[in-house]
C-alpha cells in the first residue's frame, strides 16, 4: 500500500510548545527517582512526575542535561528534583569516565549515545582510539506502537454506498469455495485500475451518534491484500498477504496513497471537545490500558493524530429512599477514568488508545479536552 509518512510532525511541535503549554503540573505522588525497564514507554515515565503526561516536551525541554528524551534506555534511571521550585531531571550515566594510565577506551551503550566519539585522551596526553562496547538496547519509545500498528491502514471508515459501490469477488481459480494468501480471485469490473494493489473488505460496524442516532460512517473489516494481474470484468488477482478467509462477495478497493502519521506528540486539542467511545476495536469486552476504542469526533470537530482527551465515566442513576418526591432517582456525577490518545481520525469518527485507565471503562463513557 502507496503511503506517505507525516514527516516534521514532530518537530513542528517542539516549536509550538509555547502555544498551548500550561505550567507543568507535578504529579504530588512523584518518586524522585525511577530507572526505566523493557516495555516502558515515555509517556509512562513522564506519568510517574508528572499530572500530565503530555507535558513532558516542556519539562525536558528545559532540562539540557537529558538532551534527548527519544535516547533513553532501559536500565538508565531518571532523577527528579526542584530547584528554585522549577522541575529538574538528570539521567545516570551520563558522566565520561576517567580512563586510568595506560588502559585502552570502551566506549559502552550510554556513552555512544552521549554523543562520545571513538577517540580520548588518557592521562599522557595521547589521543587512543576507543573500542565500540554495545549490548543493541532498544531506546524506548513514547508509546507503544505496536498496539496500534495494524490500525494505522485497515480497516478502514467509509461513507454511504462506498462499498456497496466497489468491485467484489465473484470467484476463485480452482473452483474453491474460499481462498487465503497464494491463491488468485476473479473480481467484477475492474476495467480502468487506478491502481495494481487492492485490499479486500467486508462490511462491519455501523457507526451510531449515541446523541442523535445519525450514522456517522460504516467500518469496512480487513480481510486482505491482493496485486492485479489482469484487468477486466472479470478481472484477476492474486492474493498476497490474508487475516482471514475470502469469500464470495467481499468488496475490493484500489489503495490510495495517503498520509500516515508515524511521530505522535501528544498533546490536548487547542479548544474544547466533547464526544463519546462508541465501539472498542479487536473484540474485547473488557476496555483497559493500550486497548484501541473508536469515539464520535473526527476532522471535522477539529482532531488531529495525538490529540489527548480525558475519559469519564458516567456516573449511575440511583434512587433516592430519602426524598420527599416518590421515585425521586439521583444521577452520581462522571469520574475521571483515563486518558485516550487519538492516532488516526476520519471525518466523522477518531481511532483512538487509551493511555491510562484509572478504573473500567466502558462504551459510552465520555470524552473531553483535558
Amino acid at each position: 500500500m502507496a503511503l506517505r509518512i507525516l514527516s516534521g510532525f514532530i518537530i513542528a511541535f517542539f516549536f509550538s510548545i509555547n502555544s498551548w503549554a500550561e505550567e507543568i503540573q507535578i504529579n504530588p505522588s512523584h518518586p524522585d527517582q525511577y530507572t526505566v525497564v523493557t516495555g516502558d514507554t515515555l509517556w509512562d515515565i513522564a506519568g510517574k512526575f508528572l499530572n500530565h503526561p503530555w507535558q513532558w516536551p516542556a519539562l525536558w525541554n528545559q532540562n539540557n542535561q537529558i538532551k534527548n528524551p527519544h535516547l533513553i534506555y532501559p536500565g538508565d534511571t531518571v532523577y527528579f528534583f526542584l530547584v528554585n521550585g522549577k522541575p529538574q531531571l538528570s539521567l545516570s550515566g551520563n558522566e565520561q569516565p576517567q580512563l586510568p594510565t595506560g588502559s585502552p577506551c570502551v566506549l559502552k551503550e550510554e556513552d555512544i549515545k552521549n554523543g562520545r566519539t571513538d577517540f580520548a585522551f588518557s592521562e599522557n596526553g595521547k589521543l587512543s582510539p576507543c573500542i565500540r562496547e554495545t549490548n543493541r538496547k532498544e531506546a524506548i519509545k513514547l508509546i507503544p506502537m505496536e498496539a496500534i500498528a495494524k490500525y494505522l491502514i485497515s480497516p478502514r471508515v467509509v461513507g454511504e454506498n462506498e462499498l456497496n459501490n466497489a468491485s467484489y469477488v465473484i470467484g476463485f481459480a480452482g473452483e474453491h469455495l474460499i481462498a487465503g494468501a497464494g491463491d488468485k480471485l476473479y473480481a467484477r469490473s475492474i476495467t480502468q485500475p487506478k491502481s495494481l494493489s487492492y485490499t479486500v473488505y467486508r462490511a462491519g460496524n455501523t457507526y451510531i451518534s449515541p446523541v442523535n442516532g445519525e450514522i456517522l460512517g460504516y467500518e469496512a473489516k480487513y480481510i486482505a491484500d491482493s496485486t492485479l494481474q489482469q484487468a477486466g470484468d472479470p478481472a484477476t488477482l492474486s492474493i498476497t498477504k490474508s487475516t482471514s478467509e475470502i469469500l464470495v462477495g467481499d468488496r475490493l478497493m484500489a489503495n490510495a496513497e495517503q498520509d500516515v502519521a508515524l511521530n505522535y506528540s501528544p498533546r490536548p486539542p487547542e479548544h474544547s471537545i466533547k464526544g463519546s467511545i462508541i465501539s472498542v476495536l479487536d473484540g474485547v469486552s473488557q476496555i483497559g490500558q493500550y486497548n484501541v476504542v473508536v469515539i464520535d469526533r473526527g476532522t471535522k470537530d477539529g482532531l488531529l493524530p495525538g490529540h489527548e482527551l480525558d475519559i469519564y465515566k458516567r456516573g449511575n442513576m440511583i434512587s433516592d429512599s430519602y426524598s420527599a418526591v416518590k421515585n425521586d432517582a439521583v444521577k452520581l456525577p462522571d469520574e475521571i477514568a483515563g486518558t485516550l490518545m487519538v492516532f488516526r481520525p476520519f471525518e466523522r469518527i477518531s481511532y483512538a488508545l487509551i493511555m491510562k485507565a484509572g478504573q473500567a471503562i466502558h462504551v459510552l463513557d465520555k470524552v473531553q479536552t483535558p
